[in-house]
């Protein structure tokens, strides 16, 4: 921990040696970055956030408060994880299980997940998808996708900017979509 300067860790906060960080990016009351995670430049995590040893978060990625980003789970360039918002990475959980594996998840650039959302594990959020608050990620969301509700079902489509560009099903042209 010694060797990033330009991080900023709270004294309550643990890295683990081992745990990759990447310069600009700030580390807040509570949390706990496990040994072989790979954070990115410029990310922020809230107060009390769990990343696992080998979890990957890039850069300009911001982590609220509350969040736990469990072993298989990769988050992409500037995502945004809201508080209290929920990864799985087990698809059978049992207390013991000497079967037990990894289920992965991925969540794509740009990409929004509301507070208290829920992502079951192996699905995929696409680029720039918004997961409404609450919402309960059951399948994968394609790239600029809305989805809201338990099960999470599509509402529309957002563009780059998480602006509601559509409802239902109607489709929007990639341009729309990009903010150009």
């Amino acid at each position: 921990m010694t060797d990033m300067p330009s991080v900023s860790v709270h004294p309550t906060a643990e890295v683990e040696a081992g745990a990759e960080v990447g310069a600009g990016t700030r580390i807040w009351h509570l949390t706990h970055v496990r040994s072989t995670a790979r954070i990115g430049a410029d990310c922020t995590l809230g107060r009390n956030v769990f990343v696992d040893a080998g979890v990957t978060i890039g850069d300009r990625v911001k982590v609220q408060n509350n969040v736990s980003v469990y072993h298989g789970v990769t988050l992409e360039d500037e995502v945004f994880v809201g508080p209290s918002a929920v990864f799985t990475n087990d698809l059978n959980p049992r207390a013991q299980n000497p079967d037990w594996k990894v289920t992965p998840t991925v969540v794509r650039t740009g990409a929004s997940i509301g507070a208290n959302a829920t992502i079951v594990c192996g699905t995929e959020i696409g680029e720039f998808a918004l997961v409404a608050a609450g919402a309960v990620v059951t399948r994968d969301v394609q790239p600029y996708q809305l989805v809201a509700g338990n099960p999470a079902r599509h509402l529309g489509w957002v563009n780059r900017n998480g602006e509601v560009v559509a409802r239902g099903d109607e489709q929007v042209p990639a341009d729309v979509l990009e903010g150009r």
